[in-house]
Formats: C-alpha cells, structure tokens, sequence
C-alpha cells in the first residue's frame, strides 16, 4: 500500500506541476488562458501593485525557504524523503496557481513593438526561451527534479542514490540555461504592459538573488568540483572562447 500511495502522490505532484507549467507560458504569453499577466483581476492601480507584491513574494519565500539544505533537514523529519520533492513541486506549483487566478491588471502599455518582422523576432525569443526552459530540466534530469524518479525508487524497492553532478549541452555554455531560459520569455513581450514589466523585473530580481543562495549551497556540497565549475563557465551570459573544466559524473 505504501508503494502504491508513494507512487500516487508522486504522479499527482508531476501533473500539479505540468499544469501549473503550461498555464505559465499562456499567462505570460497571453495564450490561450483565461487570465494572464495583462488581464487579471480589475482593480486600482494601489490594489494592484500590492496584491501582484504580495503574490510574488509569497512565490520567491516558498521556492528558496523550501529548497535550502536546513529547512530540507528539518522537514524531512516530518514528511518522507521520498516524498519531499513532489511535496515542493505541488506547493510550488499551488503557489503559481494562485498567482494565476489572483492576479490583478495593470494595463498602461510601456512599449509595443509593432514591426511586423521586430514583432516576430520578439515571440521568436519568447518561444526559445521557454523551448530552453524545458530542454534544461531534462539536461540535469527531468524526472528527478520533479520528483517522479524518487517515488519510482521507492516503487522499485531500491533505496535513492544521487545522481551526482553533470554538466551536459547547455550546461557547458552556462551555469545555469534554464534560469536563463525563464528570463528570455518573462521579458520577450512584443507588448509590454505595467504589470508585464513588474513581473519580469520581479522574477528576474528573485532568479539572481536565488541563484546566488543556490551556488553558495552547491559550493558547500561539492567543494572545488564546483568552484572550478564556476570559474570556468559563466553564470547566465555565454562568454566565447572561455575554457571549460568542469568534471564530469
């Protein structure tokens, strides 16, 4: 029974995530969806900017407090490791639901790119940034990061072992492709409202200040394997001819 709850609640928590996933690329994209990040909620500009604060907090507190080693320590001791990751995934998830459904308008237009081939060139980027999110996971391992090859495991009656670190494809160009990804489509809008600007100017401020506690983490867990990691393979900017010696596992 206990294999077969695990393995339930994993495959839940991977379609939470997918749903949360698709619906990201119409909000920011206006796609499809029936409120994205141009039409929300109606209310006064005060409203507005407060409750869209609010909502992006609350995603950045939940996604960095969840996924720091202390806070992962403490609350294993409570839910299974097992099943820890699909817990962040659903929360997370839940979390970029709200923001969804909560989200209020802000419709003064910054800037249109009206152009017709400048206006393709714009969601030529917005698609290869999200084209480039996706690739990324499944660089490092889709499935581990969403936490559907932790409850297999358990599924399969083996006990978990890490990956180890790899760095493949994108991963040898820049330290962090699907962070860069997710940049490229918050800010590749041919029109780009007062809320559209808010939330890519927010999302790309959390992505920076989240990478940095990410590679501190990374640093303390693999020592110099990450550290000549780092110095050899820029941030989020590919820079030419700069060598690579990252190991390889």
């Amino acid at each position: 029974m206990k294999r077969y709850l695990t393995i339930g609640y994993g495959a839940i928590s991977y379609a939470v995530f997918l749903v949360a996933f698709l619906y990201a690329i119409g909000f920011v994209g206006g796609i499809l969806v029936p409120r994205d990040v141009d039409h929300g909620v109606t209310a006064s500009i005060g409203e507005a900017v407060a409750v869209n604060v609010l909502l992006l907090g609350a995603f950045a507190v939940q996604h960095s407090v969840m996924a720091r080693p202390g806070f992962k320590r403490w609350w294993t001791r409570f839910v299974p490791p097992s099943i820890e990751r699909s817990t962040y995934v659903w929360i997370a998830s839940a979390v970029l639901l709200l923001l969804y459904w909560q989200w209020r308008t802000m419709p003064a237009v910054i800037w249109d790119v009206r152009q017709p081939v400048a206006r393709l060139v714009v969601w030529t980027m917005f698609w290869l940034g999200w084209a480039m999110v996706f690739s990324a996971t499944f660089m490092i391992n889709h499935f581990e990061l969403f936490g559907l090859r932790q409850v297999y495991q358990v599924w399969r009656g083996k006990p978990y072992a890490e990956l180890g670190f790899r760095t493949v494809l994108l991963y040898r160009l820049v330290r962090h492709p699907l962070m860069l990804g997710f940049i490229i489509a918050f800010w590749a809008a041919p029109t780009m409202t007062a809320g559209h600007l808010l939330f890519a100017v927010a999302t790309t401020g959390y992505i920076l200040i989240a990478l940095t506690l990410e590679e501190h983490d990374l640093e303390a867990a693999l020592g110099d394997q990450y550290r000549d990691y780092r110095r050899d393979v820029p941030k989020l900017v590919p820079v030419p001819h700069r060598r690579h010696h990252a190991k390889v596992t």
